[in-house]
């Protein structure tokens, strides 16, 4: 009774399971039937919030997208010298990654399809733009001060730092095949975020 009196907690519940099974099962493969069977709703429940599967399948990303631009949003950067903002930007990448490999498969199911779902989304659009806006006033900031002196596009620069931050994740079950080092180690997990800020960070300074 209480979640029919709770469309938001509603809303949410189907997400979360909505979350499990695009990433278990790739969008082709999930079934709305079997989400509104573990949400104890019904189809057309799910269609009444979200209109279709796509609809679903892209307020799943939307919802994905959302938890990683609202923490940079609350790192207070600004209030933090270039180098350490920098820094900061680049660790909260690191580990929310790490701590959150739905959301890397989701995005390479969404790789998988071309971005044909992100493609039809407004809301993606401008939640990510925040990102660049948020390295272009690091570097901004840098550049003034003299701490960075290398010009850097700020897109290229999030790619560069979404990349290192990505890979270790995504690849780690072939990486780890290949080479037979757990990725998801501990000291291992020290050292490479140390080393991609390092790295970064260096080559800013250039």
């Amino acid at each position: 009774m209480g979640r029919k009196n709770d469309p938001d907690g509603t809303k949410e519940n189907i997400l979360q399971v909505a979350t499990e099974e695009f990433v278990d099962a790739g969008f082709s493969g999930a079934r709305v039937d079997t989400i509104a069977e573990k949400t104890k709703t019904s189809k057309r429940m799910l269609y009444y919030y979200f209109g279709s599967k796509e609809g679903l399948y892209l307020a799943v990303l939307e919802r994905a997208y959302a938890k990683i631009r609202s923490l940079e949003s609350r790192l207070d950067l600004q209030n933090l010298e270039p180098e350490e903002a920098m820094r900061s930007l680049i660790t909260s990448t690191f580990d929310h990654d790490d701590a959150n490999p739905d959301f890397v498969q989701l995005v390479s199911i969404e790789n998988i399809h071309r971005a044909e779902h992100l493609k039809n989304s407004d809301v993606l659009r401008r939640t990510n733009s925040g990102a660049i806006d948020i390295i272009a006033a690091i570097l901004a900031r840098g550049e003034e001060s003299g701490a960075f002196r290398r010009k850097v596009d700020p897109v290229d620069l999030h790619q560069m730092i979404s990349a290192a931050c990505f890979f270790r994740v995504s690849n780690r079950h072939t990486f780890g095949a290949i080479f037979n080092r757990d990725l998801m180690d501990g000291d291992l997990k020290v050292r490479h975020r140390q080393m991609i800020c390092d790295m970064i960070l260096a080559y800013l300074r250039s």
